[in-house]
């Protein structure tokens, strides 16, 4: 392995062999919209100012909310499978998990299998990826690929790419912070590509603000002085849902006080609390960690000489979480604008396509949790802004039912490629160019999550969403059904599958699920259950892996419980 080669000296191996010499004017021969694909990972719809949430408010990302002024704003888009590698193989394929294969993270992508950036360099485009993978085994279908190992980290990441003189794969160690990194290397993609005669695909994927939320230095500070609110459900005691009682991901009970909630282990000291992954910061300069130190220090201070316990602790906890995540998609909004500026400055503006969007919701204290991975709507809402000058008029809201099922059709559709029968999603193009009644796009949704036993211990559970209702299965340990009425409920707080005025909605909802499940081919709607052995392993390495003792705030008792 490779480590600290200047970022400068990285690009240009991996950029400048064979590229025409720099022009001034853009020249694309082929007319066809260049694509580019920005992909967050885990940036939750209340994060983004452009769909309203009032935590948004607090923390604006304006260059994001510039796609949605200047094109398309999704409010009804979701995801099928709420976890990360699972959807990035759903939006590469046009399939669900169960046909591409990839169902749960651990899982082996398939990259032989057709994707649309194959489908487009056949077609004549110029395909790169950039960023966050998170798919075994290496990209498939790119002309240029430069990509995080794994999960990636916030700091002096390690990326691995191709070696332009050798031909082997190179690991090599940036200096510097993830998102940065990544807006700069994609950068100098269009700049080495804006000449091209050819349009290019570029998937630009950000670790942030994924799992442990770490801002960059500029930013440590910037929501310090800020109160978010937490939501009305942060203390839910889940009554009426079974498939919601036993997870393991409550802010106030699993988040890792040093890792995810950077907490010192007592007053004075910069040692954080229970750190189990300690590369992310061990990683670090010292000069990095100095300013770090510097900035966290006086914050940690006040907490040991306040003292909480209880509910007051438990809100604390919130707040942190919420600084750190919300101060970590400051620099992604802000390489969304310096891509933004980029385009307008060289003349590519106009014929590029710019998608904003993640890979699956996520919690941000809702029922109290962080993460993802429920059909929920926090986690299944996916959020999704799209702008194409002069083919979707700015300001446009789109409210069909639409999924990440439907991305590598409406990508092959505006790239004039004949989309294959085989996938199973359909073209948003006929909604963004209204040329049909967002009612008329799709009834329902299907939704289907395998990944149990596993971290954070989430039932595996399948259902179907309409505009109004929703209808859930959790399975294998236990055999549970939940309905929510959205317009009643949008907390989906009061599970109304045992009340007999739903009765014919039940059976609506059943009969839709059923038609789903034969339509997209369906065959797994229950795995092979696990052992009550190997979940109650799953069960101990959790608490193990948490590593501390004490208490957590327990919303039934409205006491601290002991760990």
């Amino acid at each position: 392995m490779k480590l600290s080669i200047p970022f400068a000296g990285v690009l240009f191996l991996l950029l400048s062999c064979g590229q025409k010499p720099v022009q001034t004017t853009y020249n694309q021969v082929d007319k066809r919209p260049n694509i580019i694909y920005i992909m967050a990972d885990d940036h939750a719809e209340q994060a983004i100012s452009a769909y309203g949430h009032p935590i948004s408010k607090l923390a604006p990302t304006p260059n994001i909310d510039r796609i949605a002024k200047e094109g398309a704003l999704f409010q009804n888009n979701f995801c099928t499978n709420s976890i990360c590698g699972p959807s990035r193989a759903v939006v590469l394929t046009g399939k669900f998990s169960h046909t591409n294969g990839f169902r749960m993270n651990g899982n082996k992508f398939d990259g032989s299998q057709q994707t649309f950036p194959k489908l487009l360099q056949k077609a004549g485009y110029h395909t790169a990826m950039i960023g966050k993978w998170h798919l075994d085994g290496f990209p498939q279908g790119f002309d240029y690929w430069h990509i995080l190992t794994d999960q990636g980290n916030y700091y002096n990441p390690d990326f691995i790419a191709i070696n332009e003189k050798t031909q082997h794969i190179d690991t090599t160690r940036i200096e510097g912070y993830a998102t940065d990194i990544i807006t700069e290397d994609a950068l100098n993609y269009l700049e080495q590509n804006k000449h091209s005669d050819k349009p290019f695909m570029l998937m630009l994927h950000h670790k942030a603000p994924h799992r442990n939320w770490m801002p960059a230095l500029r930013h440590l500070n910037k929501y310090d002085a800020v109160q978010f609110p937490l939501p009305d459900t942060y203390f839910t005691t889940h009554e009426g849902s079974l498939g919601s009682k036993n997870q393991l991901q409550t802010i106030y009970k699993d988040m890792y006080e040093g890792h995810d909630l950077k907490m010192t282990k007592e007053k004075g000291s910069s040692e954080l609390a229970y750190n189990p992954w300690t590369t992310d910061f061990d990683r670090m300069t010292p000069q990095q960690r100095s300013i770090w130190n510097a900035a966290y220090q006086p914050k940690n201070d006040a907490f040991h000489e306040a003292n909480l316990s209880g509910k007051a602790l438990a809100k604390w906890k919130g707040q942190r979480y919420l600084q750190d995540y919300l101060a970590t998609i400051a620099a992604v909004d802000e390489g969304v604008g310096k891509v933004l500026d980029y385009l307008e400055k060289n003349g590519l503006a106009e014929n590029t396509i710019v998608i904003y969007t993640t890979d699956q919701g996520f919690y941000l204290g809702e029922k109290g949790w962080f993460d993802k991975r429920y059909m929920y709507e926090e986690s299944l809402a996916m959020p999704l802004l799209m702008k194409y000058p002069n083919h979707i008029k700015p300001g446009t809201v789109v409210n069909a039912l639409t999924q990440n099922i439907d991305f590598a059709e409406t990508f092959l559709d505006y790239a004039q490629v004949d989309i294959p029968k085989d996938m199973q999603g359909k073209s948003l193009r006929p909604l963004l160019e209204k040329k049909i009644a967002d009612a008329n796009f799709r009834d329902a949704i299907y939704y289907h999550y395998y990944d149990y036993p596993a971290f954070h211990m989430v039932k595996k559970h399948y259902g179907v969403r309409t505009k109004r209702y929703k209808l859930i299965h959790f399975y294998d340990d236990i055999d549970t059904w939940e309905l929510y009425d959205l317009e009643e409920d949008p907390q989906e707080i009061h599970n109304q599958i045992d009340n007999p005025k739903y009765d014919a909605i039940k059976a609506q909802l059943h009969k839709t699920l059923n038609q789903l499940q034969a339509a997209y081919l369906v065959t797994d709607k229950e795995m092979e259950k696990v052992s009550k052995k190997s979940i109650e392993n799953h069960y101990k390495q959790f608490e193990k892996l948490r590593g501390y003792t004490g208490t957590s705030y327990d919303p039934i008792t409205d006491t601290d419980k002991k760990l």
